[in-house]
């Protein structure tokens, strides 16, 4: 029997498109948002059968669900103005530091005592991005929004049906319980996205009367906690796959982790910290290869199809004529060092990130994936054009991005601490 994370066709039948947007902080979330408006432009994005998020992803997931319910376009992606409705909105969001103010008012006790500092994460989410309840999200695409469930070790996700881990029980958001009530977005993202050290785990109250028999015990006599643990969604799987892999028929995979670099010399503390990284990367290439030998198989044997893109690609002497966006040399050495953090991002970084998601999006969407672009996609729509031109040229890139890997610049942490 195939595991709940296999990718492996176990011949259950599949349709529809799944975009799973990864984790990395107002990075990523960026970096997506580029990506978003090029499959919007080809007509993809309105297709979508389910979004899946972790961490940054669940960001830009959250703003991209509140700006459907604010146009009314509650079975389908689509916006008339993509500028005004969607990217200029979630930029002014990224422009003001979530976390710093937060982190100095409850350093001392955030690992003893988390929750004050994620409730003060989710009110911030809940003013800034949205307020909707999981009840309330769109009834299509579905929303899926991820987190690790450190009490079993496996994927717990946040949705309009249900909350919940496979392992433990799963909450219904339109039950009439206190749980089920305190459900929303703001909470799911803060979840999905309390990455460690620096924000404890999540901890759901979840007494055991109000949780479900679960099945999948098979002593008949489950298992609950009064409550249970949450972190990161990338502690598990940093892409978002999971919940869809075995579902979609194309799966879509927009990748904002960054390259897994040579060191040497690091203080004994970010040597702990380096442990993690080799663990977190360890699963996530065995991910990605499982995804990639589905995807290279002969078509008439193909579980799904689907395609990926990434951070650290750009253009190379290997790219066909024609393409477009950044080089490959500047996105590894200085797009890819974009710190994580949800500090406050600058103009540049924005629209680098912006531009960098939008052009990698498009060349695997076109190179790879043609078959699925609409009929009726003009030659217009299918040229891709730049989000922000004043921005391609690379020396004036590299200037921007300086700083830009610099997790403690003293000016911006200054600005946080009023944002």
């Amino acid at each position: 029997m195939n595991s709940p994370d296999s990718p492996i066709d176990d011949g259950a039948e599949r349709s529809g498109i799944g975009l799973c947007l990864s984790g990395g902080g107002f990075r990523a979330a960026l970096f997506h948002l580029g990506a978003l408006r090029r499959l919007h432009e080809l007509g993809i994005l309105q297709r979508l059968r389910w979004v899946s998020a972790v961490s940054g992803g669940s960001i830009i997931a959250g703003h991209l669900a509140q700006c459907q319910v604010d146009g009314g376009c509650d079975g389908t992606l689509h916006f008339d103005n993509w500028q005004a409705q969607v990217s200029d909105p979630f930029r002014r969001f990224t422009m003001r530091d979530m976390r710093t103010w937060p982190v100095v008012k409850h350093v001392l006790w955030n690992w003893w005592a988390p929750n004050p500092l994620l409730n003060c994460l989710e009110s911030r989410y809940r003013d800034r991005l949205t307020k909707l309840g999981l009840q309330e999200l769109p009834k299509s695409p579905e929303y899926l929004f991820c987190a690790t469930d450190m009490t079993f070790g496996v994927n717990w996700v946040f949705s309009r049906a249900r909350v919940g881990s496979y392992k433990a029980a799963y909450i219904y958001p339109t039950d009439d319980s206190p749980v089920a009530r305190s459900m929303t977005i703001a909470k799911a993202i803060t979840a999905s996205a309390c990455f460690p050290p620096l924000f404890g785990p999540m901890k759901i109250v979840s007494p055991r009367k109000m949780l479900p028999r679960n099945p999948a015990h098979s002593d008949g006599a489950p298992i609950l906690p009064e409550t249970i643990a949450l972190t990161d969604g990338g502690v598990y799987d940093n892409m978002a796959i999971e919940p869809v892999w075995k579902k979609a028929a194309t799966v879509l995979v927009s990748d904002c982790g960054a390259p897994f670099e040579f060191v040497e010399g690091r203080p004994p503390w970010r040597s702990l910290l380096r442990y993690n990284e080799v663990l977190s990367r360890q699963t996530q290439s065995l991910r990605i290869r499982a995804l990639q030998g589905v995807w290279k198989r002969e078509s008439s044997v193909r579980a799904f199809d689907g395609t990926r893109w990434h951070l650290a690609s750009g253009k190379s002497a290997k790219s066909p004529v024609g393409s477009e966006g950044y080089s490959e040399e500047l996105a590894k050495r200085y797009i890819a060092a974009i710190r994580t953090d949800l500090d406050n991002f600058s103009e540049g970084e924005m629209s680098i990130l912006e531009n960098h998601g939008y052009f990698n999006a498009d060349f695997r969407m076109r190179h790879e994936l043609h078959q699925l672009l609409e009929s009726n996609v003009g030659p217009e729509s299918l040229r891709p054009k730049a989000p922000y031109p004043e921005w391609m040229d690379e020396v004036r890139v590299r200037e921007a991005l300086k700083n830009s890997n610099r997790r403690f610049l003293p000016s911006r942490l200054w600005q946080g601490l009023f944002a």
